[in-house]
């Protein structure tokens, strides 16, 4: 009980943190191709769309050699609130302004200026990018910090995940409601239509959750000082890469979680397309949200006891191999909605676990490279989970633009004008490609990745003798 204010504030930040991942990730691009570039002249409007995704790419994998900095810098804080508390603020404020700018066509200049929009619209989400990678790292690096005990941590990181998992598929719930509701508010639509003030609304909605969330963790938690985590230097930041590298048990996890976050995130991102252009129900898409929501809870809740049961690297293989289930279900449903929707459930269970077993391991990565590196380095290790997401977002926006230009899903388009070939180019980007890479990710991790509950425990153990030793 006497972790409930610090886990119920964790939770709030969690919840807030993931609405805006899952806004900037997987509904960003649907607004450029949909709604940003809507004019007559198709050419343009597919030209446009391939700079803007080409744009947001470039500057995530460019931006992403900055992370582990962003860490170390974080690392390197000393402040009356901690190290993580002030750039938590900071990048919360900054990068929810910027949330709503980037969906903005600053002022009509999308087709006034088009080469000035796009560069104020790569300024924005430099800008954008950087704070938001303060936020995330000092976030989810707060977790080491709020307890060194295996089971605690498990404790934050469930309930962190449980937050982040109803703010993620709180998304698909309210998206097109809130599109509508702001569209039919300030553009005086009628019924379904969707305008780009309608956008804006839900951008400035997100934006605010986001913020109060980050509030709440700042207010809500607090750093628990301990003779291993006094253990620690400041990073200089020509050694945080070293840092990084000489920890193998981290490398190998992020090479497995990089290739499992594509291929969820290309094919959660494709689904609104896919509800959209091929079976040409938008209306029904909150239902994925519902659906998600409801047994993200489940699985969340189940990850400590399954966790204390079968160890987490069943959970690990064991939920990837769900998921290739669910594509099976995936690539027999056809149009078949109750289908579709049984394969997204089979699909979506295991993987808020999944997530929550390479968190700990990141997270008792912090105490396996103390040991073997000498120091303790919290957010350069665990900017590491953030950074995995961000490089496997930037990519997976380049597929989802590719596979919307080259599936004919832009504009107006509607399921009727989608022909056959374009179908199957969908389905390749949409399915293939991610089952083979998710497949990769299980062998990794179930050959590679060797750092478990018993031997972390050990590991802590041997540092508190050794910090005893030395403290004499």
């Amino acid at each position: 009980m006497k972790h409930v204010k610090q886990y119920t504030s964790y939770a709030l930040g969690a919840f807030g943190h993931d609405a805006f991942y899952q806004t900037l990730s997987t509904y960003l691009m649907l607004f450029v191709t949909s709604q940003l570039f809507d004019t007559s002249d198709k050419a343009f409007n597919a030209r446009m769309i391939g700079y803007v995704t080409l744009l947001m790419t470039g500057i995530r994998l460019v931006e992403i050699i900055f992370d582990p900095l962003i860490g170390g810098a974080v690392d390197n804080t000393d402040t009356r609130w901690g190290k993580f508390k002030p750039w938590l603020l900071v990048g919360a404020t900054v990068s929810s302004i910027m949330l709503v700018i980037v969906f903005t066509d600053f002022g009509g200049l999308t087709t006034k200026n088009p080469v000035l929009y796009l560069v104020l619209f790569g300024i924005a989400f430099v800008v954008l990018d950087i704070f938001y990678s303060f936020k995330d790292i000092s976030f989810w690096s707060m977790l080491p910090a709020l307890s060194v005990d295996s089971k605690v941590r498990a404790k934050f990181g469930t309930i962190g995940r449980l937050g982040s998992t109803l703010g993620a598929q709180g998304v698909p719930i309210v998206i097109f409601p809130l599109i509508v509701f702001f569209s039919q508010t300030f553009s005086g639509t009628h019924g379904e239509a969707k305008t780009h003030a309608g956008w804006i609304g839900f951008a400035v909605v997100i934006a605010l959750v986001s913020f109060l969330g980050a509030l709440a963790t700042i207010l809500g938690t607090k750093e628990k000082k301990s003779l291993i985590r006094d253990n620690s230097e400041k990073v200089r930041f020509r050694d945080v890469f070293k840092v990084l590298a000489k920890n193998d048990q981290l490398m190998w996890l992020a090479l497995s979680y990089f290739l499992f976050a594509l291929s969820y995130v290309v094919t959660n991102s494709l689904l609104a397309y896919y509800f959209q252009y091929v079976l040409g129900r938008s209306d029904s898409y909150w239902l994925v949200g519902v659906i998600t929501a409801i047994l993200g809870i489940i699985s969340v809740s189940l990850f400590p006891a399954l966790v204390a049961l079968i160890k987490r690297r069943a959970i690990y293989v064991g939920g990837i191999v769900m998921m290739l289930v669910g594509y099976g279900i995936f690539l027999i449903a056809g149009h078949n909605v109750i289908a579709v929707l049984v394969a997204i459930a089979i699909f979506f269970f295991p993987y808020p676990m999944i997530f929550l077993a390479a968190l700990m391991t990141i997270t008792d990565s912090v105490e396996y490279g103390q040991l073997k590196n000498g120091t303790r380095n919290e957010s350069v290790t665990l900017s590491v989970r953030p950074l995995i997401d961000k490089v496997a977002g930037a990519i997976a926006n380049s597929v989802v633009g590719l596979a919307a230009v080259h599936s004919g899903m832009i504009g107006n388009a509607k399921p009727s004008s989608i022909s056959a070939g374009q179908l199957l180019n969908f389905r390749s980007y949409m399915f293939f490609a991610p089952i083979v890479l998710i497949v990769i990710a299980a062998l990794v991790y179930l050959f590679k990745v060797e750092l478990s509950e018993a031997k972390h425990k050990e590991i802590v153990t041997e540092l508190e003798t050794k910090l005893e030793a030395e403290k004499k």
